[in-house]
Order: structure tokens, then C-alpha cells, then sequence
């Protein structure tokens, strides 16, 4: 069953829209830090890189071509990205030991480059 563009809600644009945007900011700003700012990523960094990159283009598709399935194909990603962002929280947050890290060389997982108000980290 296909999705007609036309049938397709103005909520569904807007929520798949704001989901692009997010993606899209959250890409650029880790590639800005990385990059620019010279800030070295941590393994659980990248983890959460790998699944982040993909959805700007996944949610740019969607935008260009319609597709129901979006959520089937992103949902995934988004998910196991979530799974490792709380789980590196709790390292930084010193809730769970350092030692359960998996960053074992170079720059560990627990290093707070920035923390704006206190939760609002990278």
C-alpha cells in the first residue's frame, strides 16, 4: 500500500520536517566540534554518530519522496542512538563507574568538554 503525497497530513510533514531538521543540526554540530573546535569524540561518540548520520538523509528522502514506512526504517536507528546517549549520561554523570566504559584508549568516555546548565552536554 502506497502513500499518496497528497493524502499526507500536515502534522506528518511538520513531525517528519522537525525530525530532519534535529538530525540535521545534530550532525553539523558534532562534525563543528570535531572539526572546528578540535574536541576529540570518544568511542561511545562515534557509536552515536553512526547512527545519527544516516537519519538526515533517511528524513530528507522522506521529505522529497514520501514513503509510510519512515518511521519502519528510523525508528531503529534513533532507538539504539538513544540506548547509547543515556548509557554515556550515566558514565558522565559518574552513575555508572568509569570503569565500565568502553572507551579504553584515548579519550575517555566520562570527559565533559562543555556542560551548559548543567545538562546540556557534548
Amino acid at each position: 500500500m502506497s502513500f499518496d503525497s497528497s493524502k499526507r497530513s500536515n502534522f506528518g510533514l511538520t513531525f517528519i520536517f522537525l525530525a530532519f531538521l534535529v538530525s540535521l543540526f545534530a550532525t553539523l554540530g558534532s562534525l563543528f566540534f570535531s572539526e572546528i573546535m578540535k574536541f576529540i569524540p570518544c568511542s561511545l561518540c562515534w557509536y552515536q554518530r553512526i547512527f545519527m548520520y544516516p537519519l538526515v538523509f533517511l528524513f530528507l528522502i522522506n521529505l522529497l519522496y514520501p514513503d509510510d514506512k519512515i518511521f519502519k526504517y528510523a525508528l531503529p536507528l534513533v532507538f539504539i542512538g538513544w540506548l547509547i546517549s543515556v548509557y554515556h549520561n550515566l558514565l558522565m554523570f559518574k552513575i555508572i563507574p568509569e570503569n565500565l566504559s568502553p572507551c579504553v584508549q584515548g579519550i575517555p568516555c566520562s570527559v565533559d568538554y562543555l556542560n551548559w546548565f548543567g545538562f546540556i552536554t557534548i
